[in-house]
């Protein structure tokens, strides 16, 4: 039989994840359950229930402590397994969406997806590691995702590189308006545009073309579908990944997909 002693324990140690969750609102069905259970319980005894909890939690601070490192836990997991349908569920528009430009070997066996904002300085750290990556990897196919973010000169540069793939030189403008980077006025975009060899009566022209717009809208869409928050962020096979990564990382993720594929 157990003694008095450790049943109080117990209890007291349910007690106190009880109390928390009513404290801190972690659990809506766990509220409406202990709301229930209290509810038949007479106001002394409830009164005498709260004071053991709280007398428990005062000599027993780390319980709180062990209830949020385990919140944050369920918290993770949940998001990391939203995420991971969200990939697979969102994969066509990811990979084959006809409005966002393709870069390095378009029939590559691997995917490389990546969200990016022309005024963000890592973003020009990630350019150079994925123009490493196909000059290393000619079988990686990547696809560009304009997501400005940032600014409004974000928004025009990007929809200014979304009409020079009209043209059919999206790479060679997108590089170089990376590695500018800093402030883009409108006249320093388009002098890239120019520089970069474009038709600029056509570049006017092909700007007022709704495509432009419908890329970004789905981009915006797409990336808050998979929990893309910031930018650089890049997508390799059904793994997401923010911010700047090392070359010898993406190669392993380019590796990795290779492998699931086959």
């Amino acid at each position: 039989m157990l003694s008095r002693e450790l049943i109080f324990k117990r209890i007291s140690g349910m007690a106190a994840v009880v109390a928390l969750a009513l404290a801190m609102g972690f659990a809506t069905g766990g509220i409406a359950q202990a709301q229930d259970a209290a509810e038949k319980v007479s106001a002394a005894e409830t009164e005498a229930f709260q004071k053991r909890v709280r007398e428990y939690l005062l000599e027993h601070p780390e319980v709180i402590v062990e209830a949020l490192q385990a919140y944050e836990r369920r918290q993770e997991e949940a998001e990391a397994e939203r995420q991971r349908v969200a990939l697979i569920e969102q994969r066509s528009n990811l990979i084959e969406d006809p409005l966002s430009p393709v870069l390095g070997n378009p029939e590559g066996d691997v995917t490389v997806v990546e969200f990016f904002d022309y005024r963000c300085p890592y973003c020009r750290r990630a350019a150079e590691v994925l123009q490493e990556l196909v000059a290393v990897d000619p079988n990686v196919r990547l696809v560009m995702k304009e997501y400005p973010i940032l600014s409004q000169e974000s928004v025009e540069a990007a929809r200014v590189a979304l009409a020079a793939a009209k043209q059919n030189r999206y790479e060679v403008f997108h590089f170089a308006l990376m590695e500018k980077g800093g402030s883009m006025s409108e006249a320093e975009v388009m002098a890239i545009a120019e520089a970069s060899g474009l038709d600029m009566a056509r570049l006017q022209q092909d700007l007022q073309l709704p495509e432009i717009e419908e890329a970004l809208r789905r981009n915006y869409a797409l990336a808050e579908a998979i929990g893309v928050n910031g930018t650089p962020a890049m997508v390799v096979g059904n793994t997401l990944v923010p911010g700047v990564v090392s070359l010898e990382r993406l190669r392993n993720l380019v590796a990795e997909a290779r492998a699931e594929a086959s």
